[in-house]
Formats: C-alpha cells, sequence, structure tokens
C-alpha cells in the first residue's frame, strides 16, 4: 500500500479510522482504500450513513451561528475530525471575524491536516488530544493562548460521544470539561442512536459491528434520555434535544432523506 505525501509518519494506514471514514461519508479525500473499504462495509447495512454526516454537518453549521448570534465568538471543538469545507472556524470567522476556535482530535491524520489547513490563521489552533483526557486539553498551549475561560465558551462535541464507551465515563468528562466554562456558555451536541432508525434495529446492529469489528472503535447508540443526560447544568434552548433536521432548520425536515432523523442534537445554555 503505498503512504501518500499527505499521511503522517509512524501511522499505520492499513487501520480505518473514524475521522477518516467520517471524511470519506462527507466526500473527502484525506482517507485511504482500508477506511473505504471499512464505510462500504457499514453503508451495506445502513446505506444512508453519508446522509447521516452531512445533516450532522448541516446542524453543526446552524448551532456554530446560533452561537455567535447569541455573543459567544469562542469555539472548543474537541473530536473534530478532519477539516473539510465549512468547517467550524470559517462558519465562526465568517460570521465574526477575530473568532477563536481550538479543534481537539486523537487521530494524526486529522491533526496534522488540521494544522496545514489552519497555518496562517492566528485565531485557530488544534490540540492532539482526547475527550477521556479533559485535563490535558484545558491545559493545552493552545487552549491557553486562544481562548478566555473566564468568558463564554461554545463546547462542540459533535459525533464523539457516541465512540466512548459507558466504562470510560464520558458523562464525567463532559461534567470536568463543562465545569471549567463561565456562565453563558454553551454546549453543541450530536450523537448517533437508533431511534427514528428507517430500518430494522438488527439491520443498523450490522453496521455498528462493522465499527467495532472493523474499525476498533465501539458505536455506542444511546437514546433521547441518555443523551440528555450530557446537558446536565445546562438550560436546554429551544426546540429541546431532537432529530437532527428539526433543530432550527433552513429547509422542510419532511425534505430530508428518512436516515438523517437517526441522531439526536441539542445545544444548552450554562446559566
Amino acid at each position: 500500500m503505498e503512504r501518500p505525501a499527505w499521511a503522517p509518519l509512524g501511522i499505520d494506514i492499513s487501520v480505518p479510522s473514524v475521522s477518516r471514514i467520517y471524511d470519506y461519508y462527507l466526500g473527502g479525500s484525506h482517507n485511504f482504500e482500508v477506511d473505504r473499504d471499512a464505510a462500504r462495509k457499514a453503508m451495506e447495512f445502513m446505506p444512508g450513513l453519508p446522509k447521516i454526516m452531512q445533516a450532522n454537518r448541516a446542524f453543526m453549521r446552524r448551532a456554530v451561528r446560533h452561537a455567535v448570534d447569541e455573543g459567544v465568538t469562542q469555539f472548543l471543538d474537541i473530536g473534530s475530525g478532519i477539516p473539510t469545507f465549512g468547517n467550524v472556524h470559517e462558519v465562526a470567522q465568517q460570521a465574526s471575524p477575530g473568532a477563536r476556535v481550538v479543534y481537539v482530535d486523537h487521530d494524526p491524520v486529522a491533526v496534522a491536516h488540521s494544522r496545514a489547513v489552519l497555518d496562517g490563521n492566528p485565531d485557530a489552533a488544534i490540540v492532539s488530544a482526547d475527550l477521556r483526557k479533559p485535563q490535558e486539553i484545558l491545559r493545552s498551549p493552545e487552549v491557553g493562548a486562544l481562548l478566555d475561560l473566564r468568558r463564554p465558551v461554545a463546547l462542540l462535541l459533535v459525533a464523539v460521544l457516541h465512540f466512548i464507551e459507558d466504562a470510560d465515563d464520558p458523562y464525567g468528562a463532559v461534567a470536568e470539561l463543562s465545569e471549567a466554562l463561565a456562565p453563558g456558555s454553551m454546549l453543541i451536541v450530536t450523537h448517533a442512536t437508533y431511534e427514528g432508525m428507517p430500518i430494522p434495529t438488527e439491520q443498523a446492529g450490522a453496521a455498528v459491528d462493522v465499527y467495532r469489528d472493523d474499525v476498533r472503535n465501539p458505536l455506542i447508540m444511546r437514546d433521547r434520555e441518555q443523551i440528555g443526560r450530557f446537558f446536565e447544568g445546562y438550560e436546554v434552548l429551544e426546540p429541546g434535544i431532537v432529530p437532527m433536521p428539526v433543530w432550527r432548520p433552513q429547509t422542510a425536515p419532511e425534505d430530508e432523506d428518512p436516515f438523517t432523523f437517526a441522531g439526536y442534537v441539542g445545544v444548552g445554555r450554562k446559566p
């Protein structure tokens, strides 16, 4: 297998990666054949996966614009993945020039490509760290240099919490991050679920098994109540914790692909 010039040395390009599979679903080019194989295998059971990811990104952009409208111009995006068109810094800085963004990911390809994309942008940076270790994120030089935690910050956990098993205490990690944020901060979450899935649960479960067995990264499907627990300590903004197309849509939700309803999103504000 030939190693592309953009692939960081030291990574095993024979093992699929969650962030590179996500990049493939979005039509990106920073993925390997092993990622594409795993993605296509999952799509045999859940053909709407690309539509789900596109709806996820569309919600993220709406939520970022809403945060800016509410006066929040600092963003901490954990599990940010590989930058594609319309990422957080582009949306935020277009809406509010000078808005500051810190991305966080532990995939070496995502980190390396983010550094290349952000080169020359003094108001955005990438941290190589893991959501399961909040203090490494909060104490990173990039967060210290760009974000003033005494002022409101929008914490984005977009399509990342469903890759954290309960044994790794995702609720504790979110609580620890939230505790460090000032009043007026916002929490923006998207999360996979079986609820609203337009195919039988057993069929969707076969796609989840691909992540566990082939990608070696379990995909934890949680229900609305379990996802709501991440918002403890926040006031959940209208319309609540809802399927992706329903959150302050720009187009009629009934026109969306049925698969896009297989995921919950929400935005909360810290009192």
